[in-house]
């Protein structure tokens, strides 16, 4: 095989160095992608349920968050300046480390879990496209909905739920495949308009004179007993469970900080993290708190505090309200999907078949793949263990970004080959052993073994949080000691 003919196995326009005038993110558009990365339901359950359900100290939450956030802003700005100077995504940065075909096959470990879960988010996302569907129905027919053809279910879905699945799979696709401005463009307007519907509903609670929802905020903000009662423990734990929540975004963080202006953009945006996330926990407290005591003074019965926006709604009984939250919901989740899911499992499956895919080709294979993980799940997925396995997955994220790092920093002293990176033959750097790294995948299969055993041994179950940390140090530490020999 000529060097040409394998040169064209490695490159695609959409994984190439990215064109400098096409380099126009700054710190705004990081700051939207991390409001977007904490504007999911899961996070406002998980914050609300620290906040609230666990009794947890308010200034253990915030110093929490806080130190989450660093760690997060520190590992992104390790893992992203390679990418901003070099202009390429996670996979093909991997590379470098890893070989040729050790980046093509180690990167499905990241895109197996990023496909799956844009199929189950996809389902849980049509899930508000279906009750706006039967909120319309039902006001232009209040039996419309007990016609018999919506009594029939396959794979716990009836015809609602089906075309509400198909369409959010569709409307996905069409928003999400259209490039990298699109993208920037969609992920701008969620997180502004999100960010719009939290503190509108902030306003409303607060302006309600006989809910006193500022008085108990008061309450919680009590500065002497909140520090009287802080135990360092527990912020420590905290900040592992929040670190735990944005890992998955760290290792492909790439993918996006490839197209960010410079180094002080990107350390700017990396630091608006904090402010998003301590920003989103207030409006998140404000919400439940003021839900909390409009449900009691009104009488509606709940049997403890409601964390989950949509359990939250369900109380509600406004039809007006109802199909507003949803609308947030909609974009928040969506938004969420794109950047956790989407683009990174599409940049590896373009790196996976450079010759054949394009954004188009991809996303339309993401989408096949996703539907039937979404009409699976609740019969089969959720309930087999499924998640467990993908955590074991996942333990392997830690590991191979700090071999990725390691090597860029430490062993190639930030030189990069970049006409090596997309041409294969045997003279070129990034071959080492027929297209794998081999002291590579030993330091990340070492690393995987201590992340791996916080998951699953009871004894070590205590540093699960930190399993992430944990796997990138000791495979950091030993790639050190056997690629710098």
């Amino acid at each position: 095989m000529s060097p040409n003919k394998q040169n064209i196995h490695l490159t695609n326009w959409e994984i190439v160095s990215v064109n400098p005038t096409n380099k126009n993110w700054n710190w705004k558009d990081l700051f939207c992608f991390w409001s977007v990365g904490t504007q999911s339901i899961i996070s406002f359950a998980l914050l609300g349920s620290l906040y609230l359900l666990y009794n947890l100290n308010f200034y253990e939450v915030l110093l929490g968050s806080i130190l989450a956030s660093i760690l997060v802003c520190f590992f992104s700005n390790l893992g992203g300046t390679p990418s901003l100077r070099h202009g390429i995504p996670f996979p093909v940065f991997l590379r470098i480390s890893t070989g040729y075909l050790g980046a093509k096959y180690i990167s499905l470990l990241r895109g197996f879990v990023g496909l799956f879960f844009f199929g189950v988010q996809t389902f849980f996302i049509s899930k508000s496209i279906g009750y706006l569907i039967r909120i319309t129905l039902f006001n232009i027919d209040s039996n419309f909905l007990d016609n018999e053809i919506f009594l029939i279910y396959f794979m716990s879905m009836n015809s609602i739920d089906w075309l509400s699945f198909i369409l959010t799979l569709i409307m996905q696709f069409i928003i999400f495949s259209n490039g990298q401005k699109v993208i920037k463009n969609f992920i701008n307007f969620s997180a502004m308009f999100v960010y719009f519907g939290l503190f509108l509903f902030f306003l409303i609670l607060i302006s309600d004179s006989e809910l006193y929802v500022l008085d108990t905020l008061k309450d919680k903000l009590n500065i002497s007993y909140g520090f009287n009662q802080f135990k360092l423990v527990n912020m420590i734990g905290i900040a592992g469970t929040l670190f735990a929540y944005y890992s998955i975004l760290i290792l492909n963080f790439g993918d996006y900080s490839r197209y960010v202006k410079n180094t002080k953009e990107l350390k700017k945006g990396n630091l608006s993290l904090a402010f998003s996330l301590i920003l989103f926990s207030f409006l998140v407290l404000s919400i439940i708190v003021g839900s909390d005591i409009y449900f009691r003074s009104n009488n509606i019965s709940i049997s403890s505090i409601l964390t989950n926006p949509t359990d939250i709604i369900g109380k509600l009984n406004n039809t007006i309200l109802t199909v507003v939250v949803l609308i947030f919901i909609l974009f928040a989740s969506t938004s969420t999907n794109l950047i956790a899911n989407y683009i990174p499992t599409q940049n590896i499956i373009i790196n996976l078949l450079p010759k054949t895919m394009t954004l188009k080709k991809s996303g339309l294979t993401i989408l096949v793949i996703s539907f039937f993980i979404g009409i699976l799940w609740t019969p089969l997925l959720s309930q087999n263990g499924s998640l467990s396995i993908l955590d074991t997955i996942a333990s392997f994220f830690g590991p191979i970004f700090g071999i990725m790092v390691t090597d860029y920093y430490f062993i190639k002293k930030k030189i990069l080959i970049n006409k090596d990176i997309f041409f294969a033959n045997e003279k070129s750097v990034y071959m080492y052993s027929k297209g794998w790294h081999l002291k590579a995948l030993y330091s990340i299969l070492i690393g995987t073994v201590f992340a791996f055993a916080t998951i699953w041994n009871p004894n070590f179950n205590i540093f699960q949080s930190f399993s992430w940390i944990i796997g990138f140090c000791v495979s950091s530490i030993i790639y050190f000691l056997l690629a710098s020999e």
